[in-house]
């Protein structure tokens, strides 16, 4: 005897299995549209390194007194990205094309400014947020320009520095200083202006030293 009934539940449980398919394959075709696993990833990331370093094993042992304290600069909007600002014109700016920092402007800065210090100043550079110790002289400033002048064909590196001392009992002195640096004939390319940014932030950096190595006016 055939069974009617049985032969339509497995007909009524494979409908719902192929509805229930349908309609699992519909959601994941409309997730795969509105949600991204992100872009591809740079074939290459531009860094700074310094021109000058500190010799390997050597040990500098001060007070507070003798440390330097290098913080991280303010920056303005459109330096706070892992991007190279072009100024188009004086109200207008974009991004260079494949062009990325491993980590952002002002903290590479920052790094650099702190070995250059080392190598040429001496002494104790702190330039990490988890600092051991309070020092008395400390480097602070803005990062104003740090990317590239399509109008000059130029890259461009302004700081400007504010060096403090703090002996304490409300004795505490500020000196600041603008710091400039412009290469120019730079091809709009992100390995050479990359490179050419890289030259810049050095110059800078080499006149920062200079500077906190005279005497306070």
């Amino acid at each position: 005897m055939v069974s009617y009934r049985g032969n339509a539940v497995k007909a009524l449980a494979r409908r719902k299995f192929a509805a229930s398919r349908f309609v699992l394959l519909a959601v994941a075709f409309a997730l795969s549209g509105c949600v991204s696993l992100g872009a591809e990833p740079p074939e290459s990331l531009l860094n700074l390194s310094a021109n000058v370093s500190a010799p390997t094993g050597s040990a500098t042992s001060v007070s507070g007194a003798d440390a330097v304290a290098v913080h991280t600069p303010e920056v303005p909007a459109r330096l706070d990205v892992l991007r190279i600002p072009v100024k188009v014109s004086d109200t207008e700016i974009a991004y260079l094309q494949d062009a990325f920092w491993v980590e952002k402007p002002a903290r590479l800065f920052r790094r650099l400014i702190g070995e250059t210090l080392r190598a040429r100043r001496g002494g104790l550079v702190l330039d990490t947020d988890d600092a051991p110790l309070v020092a008395e002289i400390a480097l602070r400033g803005t990062l104003r320009e740090f990317g590239y002048d399509a109008q000059r064909s130029a890259v461009v590196v302004q700081f400007d520095a504010i060096r403090s001392r703090d002996r304490g009992a409300d004795d505490s002195s500020f000196e600041t200083r603008r710091f400039e640096a412009i290469e120019q004939g730079v091809a709009p390319e992100s390995g050479a202006v990359g490179a050419a940014l890289n030259r810049a932030a050095n110059s800078v950096a080499g006149e920062v030293a200079d500077w906190l190595a005279e005497p306070e006016s």
